[in-house]
């Protein structure tokens, strides 16, 4: 059997075709990726009137600081705990959705909205929700006798900002964990069934297998997701407090950068954090695509 191949007439073609695409690439990821690695070498003043260039030492600082090593910590609970909450739940509404026969339209529908919230709107709906004063979701818990705070509680605003980055996230993780299910035949399922296999027993050992493929990209992109994207929720919700116990590494760029006008420390940290998203990919695609069933 043998491939079609496309043959272009014109040389050059293939080139312009590529050109537009590759000078967004250039001028929104490379550029300012390469402007970032220069500038965490420098130190500059806040009104950029001086530079000097200190090599590795904005580096070596950070990682004697205690504020940015706190801030990986927070990064690394508020990445975890946003990943499998809202894979967990959006596996949990994709199985029940598979199984409806009626409404499944509207079902579905009705969950993939949340996706369309801006982070920083659906930070401001939940931060009323949580509001300590008027907020229905801190009556109630107040009614079974806990006395939220997020203001004063650093666990309950970590609590809170993953929630609000959960839910905002599970629409995405829902409709690819759909989309796997419908594609897994029946058959399966019944043969399982018909071998005595129960419901639950059938959903581990059969579909979720068979669902390795999505649950491994969905878990990349939603580490990359709570890595960059959530910066508007934080910035809307809690700005980092209290006392930094959600003071995440992407939210610390700014706050350094853009209020303390640090911007070599700013540069080194946003490095950082783009070597640390870098290495997790690869590491993700080296030993846990190994588990993957294709």
């Amino acid at each position: 059997m043998q491939t079609k191949r496309v043959v272009f007439s014109n040389r050059g073609l293939p080139y312009a075709l590529l050109a537009p695409q590759l000078a967004i690439t250039f001028v929104f990821f490379l550029w300012p990726a390469g402007q970032a690695i220069w500038q965490s070498f420098l130190r500059e003043d806040a009104f950029g009137l001086k530079t000097s260039f200190v090599g590795v030492e904005n580096y070596l600082r950070l990682l004697r600081e205690p504020d940015y090593l706190n801030s990986l910590s927070v990064t690394g609970v508020f990445a975890v705990s946003t990943t499998v909450l809202s894979m967990g739940l959006a596996l949990l509404l994709a199985a029940a959705a598979d199984r409806m026969i009626r409404s499944r339209d509207a079902y579905t529908t009705l969950l993939v909205w949340p996706y369309a919230v801006a982070p920083a709107v659906a930070g401001v709906l939940w931060w009323f929700m949580f509001n300590p004063t008027i907020g229905i979701m801190s009556y109630l818990l107040e009614q079974l006798g806990y006395d939220w705070n997020h203001r004063l509680s650093g666990t309950d605003a970590m609590i809170m900002v993953v929630i609000v980055a959960a839910w905002k996230q599970i629409s995405y993780n829902f409709l690819f964990f759909l989309a796997g299910l419908q594609s897994i035949p029946h058959s399966l399922s019944e043969a399982a069934a018909i071998d005595g296999a129960g419901p639950v027993k059938r959903f581990f050992t059969v579909v979720l297998p068979l669902l390795s493929p999505t649950t491994f990209f969905l878990m990349v992109v939603n580490i990359v997701y709570a890595m960059f994207d959530t910066f508007g929720i934080i910035h809307a919700t809690t700005e980092g407090g209290p006392s930094q116990a959600t003071n995440i590494l992407v939210y610390k760029v700014f706050e350094d950068g853009f209020i303390g006008l640090n911007l070599g420390s700013s540069a080194a940290q946003s490095v950082i954090l783009m070597v640390i998203v870098i290495g997790l990919t690869v590491i993700q695609f080296r030993f846990v695509e190994r588990r993957v069933a294709y």
